[in-house]
């Protein structure tokens, strides 16, 4: 069953397609120092080959705008360079051919500021991201709604759209981002209903590892499967290649992301037979080292009660039991293993997967 998406206009970054209907793309912000060139290529490499599409830069101060023209050379990947406050550095960033500027309306300052970076991105052909957050709201809207409400965060939003309307640009991407994952979740649904521009999700400062994953999984999740959102960031206090893999785990969850393998593991219990816990964390960790591109669900399971049956419903399964376990393809046992012997026959059996059904084979 295909999950019906909003309609979005599409906008060019780069190689990169957002909105309409193009995949959704995943992105991620280096923590390097931008002026830091061959750190901040190096860690976009990283990001890259984890499966970043694009990669945004921050630009504080002026040797960081000096840094862009060399990085946008050496980058593998679409470059958007992140602008507070100086408008001019978003000048200096077009000059030096990044794919895209995300502006922050709370911060900017003057509208005839905003009119420059946007004639300069128009004569260059690239768009911008009115990226609103919770943290740096215009001071009038916080006085108008006392908090940074959904509401506020998209009269925000509009604000600055029809700024880029009155001068004749619409090459945009909108965000607006809030800590709080139901405010965020309300924030974008308002924006969905009323414009066609491409979204880029995310939950801003979200946390650490394990509590932002969670926060991101929830308020990306919740709108991607309504339909909701063209380009996303998981927002971590952690290593930036981590936001990378949460977000597309984030997709493979809603059959929305590239292909790869999938794994299922039963939860806890009594019932457990056998090491179960190293063998799914030694199948993961080698499935991501070697990034197979085949679209399969492999299923680990520990007992007798649901693993048969989840194991036999997944492209490839085990099921665990007293020292053995079936190995299943698409429902049919084709052998069994030893449990020492199970991580080298999953991996093998994923590396050698061929669409055609395998014939059964009666187990020992």
């Amino acid at each position: 069953m295909e999950r019906p998406r909003r309609k979005s206009r599409p906008v060019q970054v780069g190689n990169v397609q957002i909105g309409g209907g193009a995949p959704i793309s995943v992105q991620s912000m280096t923590t390097s120092k931008t002026h830091d060139v061959e750190a901040s290529l190096a860690e976009i490499r990283r990001l890259a080959e984890a499966g970043a599409d694009i990669v945004r830069v921050a630009v504080p101060r002026p040797e960081d705008a000096d840094a862009l023209r060399d990085i946008v050379q050496g980058s593998p990947v679409p470059i958007v360079a992140d602008i507070h406050f100086n408008y001019q550095y978003a000048l200096k960033a077009i000059e030096a051919g990044v794919a895209k500027v995300r502006i922050n309306p709370g911060n900017i300052g003057k509208e005839e500021w905003e009119r420059e970076v946007l004639l300069a991105a128009k004569e260059a052909g690239i768009p911008i991201r009115i990226g609103v957050n919770s943290g740096s709201l215009e001071r009038d809207l916080l006085d108008k709604y006392g908090y940074p409400q959904p509401e506020a965060l998209f009269e925000s939003a509009m604000r600055h759209v029809e700024i880029c309307r009155k001068h004749g640009f619409e090459d945009l991407v909108i965000s607006v981002k809030h800590s709080d994952v139901f405010f965020m979740i309300q924030a974008y649904r308002l924006l969905a209903e009323r414009t066609d521009y491409p979204l880029h999700l995310g939950v801003t400062e979200s946390g650490s590892f394990s509590t932002g994953s969670i926060k991101s999984a929830i308020g990306i999740g919740a709108l991607l499967a309504d339909g909701i959102g063209d380009t996303i960031r998981v927002s971590l206090a952690t290593d930036s290649v981590k936001e990378v893999e949460v977000g597309h785990q984030i997709l493979k969850a809603l059959r929305l992301g590239r292909p790869g393998v999938n794994i299922i593991a039963c939860p806890t219990c009594g019932r457990l037979t056998g090491d179960l816990f190293s063998i799914v964390n030694e199948v993961e960790e080698a499935v991501k080292k070697r990034r197979f591109t085949k679209d399969l669900n492999v299923a680990l399971m520990g007992c007798a009660v649901n693993g048969p049956g989840e194991a036999a419903g997944a492209d490839l399964g085990v099921s665990l039991g007293r020292g053995r376990a079936h190995l299943f393809k698409r429902g049919k046992i084709v052998r069994t293993v030893p449990e020492d012997q199970i991580v080298e026959a999953v991996l093998e059996a994923i590396e050698t997967w061929e669409e055609e059904e395998p014939a059964p084979e009666t187990p020992a």
